[in-house]
Parts: structure tokens; sequence; C-alpha cells
């Protein structure tokens, strides 16, 4: 299987994910945000800095619950990310 490229838009939007995610979780350690989210921390330290640009679902869900966001909210600040940036 050959997986397409990813567009600018979708590396811009990861890159917007990734910064939400990080302004959310505040001071708490990247290690005690992924080990409640069930995931590593080189996981959220790539999704973070947009290097994942289109993390699972699931994996979206469980970071988003473990910073005290609804996915609404974060899909929300996201597209607000682009708003500004368009």
């Amino acid at each position: 299987m050959v997986r397409v490229p990813l567009t600018e838009a979708e590396h811009a939007r990861g890159e917007r994910l990734g910064a939400v995610l990080r302004r959310a979780r505040g001071a708490r350690s990247m290690a005690e945000v992924a080990t409640e989210a069930g995931i590593s921390v080189e996981t959220l330290r790539k999704i973070e800095t947009g290097r994942i640009p289109t993390p699972a679902f699931f994996t979206v869900v469980a970071l988003a619950d473990a910073v005290g966001l609804s996915v609404d909210a974060l899909r929300v600040a996201v597209e607000q990310g682009l708003a500004r940036a368009g």
C-alpha cells in the first residue's frame, strides 16, 4: 500500500493540534499526560511538535481527555488557529 503524501494544509493542521494540546497540558509534565492518555512520551512529543500530523482518532480522544478538553473544544481550537492564519 502506498501512502499519499500529506498536503501543506494537513501538516499545518497537525502543528495547530500539537500547539493546542501543548497549551492545554500547561505545567503538567509530558510523562504525566502521556501516561494518563496511554501513549509513550515520545509519541506525545511528536504530536506536540507536529511530527505526527495525523495521529489516530483514539489517540486524539485520549489526549483531549487527559488535558481536560472535549473533542469538540479541541476541534474548535484547532479550527480557530486556521482562521487566524488565513
